[in-house]
């Protein structure tokens, strides 16, 4: 497929086996990767962690994907209408300000997130190798090789990152305490080596990156939406409220979506009855026959993710089907993802809201990141 994918690895790699590493040598590996490599700014939320650019993927023979002309089965009607964009409540985060005027022509939109079932029809039909089950060129990386036995090995082979609890309470500024770079973990073994996706066919797929996601969307004659159309119709025609059900809290009442709940990361009472992801469909939809637009998996939209886009659109008059800005921030390329995840939890994220924006690397995937698709009317 033109312009190959290059993969990438996440820091928290320099902690796998940290526990039987002594804490000097893991400072020093650390240091030798970041002297060779360029650092992302740290990113403060639950859900994202610091990513290394890593070198472009070795070529697996991945096919061209026939674009498909799809079809509506399993899909919602959204008439298009205007609505307001952007922050609800005091646990908004700077780039979901100003609230601002958006309009939207019509859309149809999957009424759930892309179910492993799913991923595995575009698989066998197509023979695609995602990102994370690719492995690296080393002599590829930028802006320098690495030059540690440890760093090499691990850089070296295929895998994601996955979501690892642990025992007891931890600082929740470091996140290397819930994440875990697994070599062969992918969206067939969410978990890594032994793992596997039976049993859990109508649960969402993860360990998918941005072009993961564009190649199926090709394959099934759709695509990803814009933040604008996400956000929109995760609202369901509510006017400025804080969830895709109301504003009533999402551990109120009966279960709504898929979150945490209890003490983050290490504690999970599952109120909502999973610890990770869930089924689709196993909480009420939104007024627009949408389900999970809320926790479950993020879901990765079209738009170029930049922290001051709103500020640059007008808050008086309806800005018609806004596509992002033209390039994402910062050294690496990454887009913006919307619904929060399994991991979500007020006490640290709380991105279960409409109005909630996560940024991601285009080559990462990770076990909870997932997505849904949208379709032209005509």
């Amino acid at each position: 497929m033109k312009g190959r994918y290059s993969v990438v690895i996440i820091i928290f790699l320099l902690f796998a086996g940290c526990s039987t590493k002594p804490k000097q040598k893991l400072a020093a590996e650390k240091k030798n990767i970041q002297d060779t490599l360029i650092v992302a700014d740290k990113i403060e939320s639950c859900c994202e962690v610091e990513d290394l650019p890593r070198s472009k993927g070795v070529d697996s023979g991945t096919p061209e994907i026939a674009p498909g002309a799809g079809g509506f089965d399993g899909m919602v009607f959204i008439e298009g209408g205007v609505f307001e964009m952007g922050a609800d409540n005091e646990q908004a985060r700077p780039d979901e300000y100003p609230k601002h005027p958006v309009r939207v022509n019509s859309f149809w939109m999957d009424e759930h997130e892309v179910t492993n079932a799913q991923f595995s029809e575009f698989v066998k039909a197509t023979g695609y190798v995602t990102v994370a089950e690719k492995e690296v060129v080393l002599e590829n990386l930028l802006p320098g090789n690495l030059n540690t036995s440890y760093a090499r090995d691990s850089v070296a082979k295929a895998g994601s990152m996955v979501f690892s609890p642990p025992g007891q309470a931890v600082p929740l500024n470091d996140y290397s305490q819930w994440w875990s770079w697994t070599i062969g973990a992918s969206w067939k073994h969410p978990k890594g080596p032994g793992s596997s996706i039976k049993g859990l066919e109508n649960h969402p797929v993860v360990h998918v990156c941005y072009y993961d996601a564009l190649a199926y969307c090709k394959w099934a004659g759709k695509r990803l939406p814009s933040e604008a159309e996400w956000e929109f119709a995760a609202r369901g025609g509510l006017e400025n409220n804080i969830y895709p059900w109301g504003n009533e809290h999402i551990e109120a009442g009966i279960p709504k979506a898929n979150s945490w709940n209890g003490h983050f990361p290490n504690q999970n009472s599952m109120m909502d009855g999973f610890f990770t992801t869930a089924p689709v469909k196993s909480y009420a939809p939104n007024a627009y026959g949408l389900y999970d637009m809320a926790g479950n998996t993020w879901e990765w939209t079209a738009d170029w993710y930049d922290p001051g886009y709103y500020k640059t659109l007008s808050t008086d008059k309806e800005t018609l089907n806004p596509t992002g800005p033209a390039k994402s921030t910062g050294t690496e390329l990454q887009k913006t993802m919307r619904g929060g995840s399994f991991l979500c939890n007020d006490s640290y994220c709380s991105s279960y809201r409409v109005a909630a924006r996560m940024h991601g690397e285009v080559n990462t995937g990770m076990s909870h990141t997932g997505f849904r698709c949208v379709k032209d009317t005509q």
